[in-house]
């Protein structure tokens, strides 16, 4: 078993090349990791005026199931919860979106599956 800071290291890896392939489709990366009160954002992205919450979830193999499978209605509460205090915190007023960007496979042969809009704030 991995230790935590192998894990961490591993995690942050993943979510830089997630970031550098959604840059490649278009987006403008605004912000990583961003702590917030009951939860973390991955990325904050940016396509054109919508502001993009994005959950990068990784799975090296489907044995434990696919990455989007975890993206639970509990995990899905702690991101908006997360992203509502990122907005009041920098006083933002604009139209978001959540996304989640499905990683899998060892690097560097990683599939990608982008899901846009995959939940809406409740």
């Amino acid at each position: 078993m991995a230790r935590p800071s192998d894990a961490r290291r591993r995690g942050a890896h993943i979510e830089r090349v997630a970031a550098d392939w959604l840059i490649g489709q278009g987006l403008d990366l605004v912000a990583t990791n961003q702590h917030a009160k009951g939860g973390e954002l991955d990325l904050v992205m940016r396509e054109g005026e919508v502001l993009v919450f994005v959950e990068v979830r990784h799975r090296a193999s489907s044995r434990h199931g696919h990455p989007l499978e975890t993206v639970t209605a509990t995990k899905q509460r702690r991101l908006v919860q997360a992203a509502r205090f990122y907005l009041q915190r920098n006083r933002l007023s604009c139209a978001c979106r959540f996304d989640v960007l499905a990683v899998t496979g060892t690097p560097p042969d990683l599939g990608f599956e982008w899901v846009r809009g995959a939940f809406e704030a409740f």
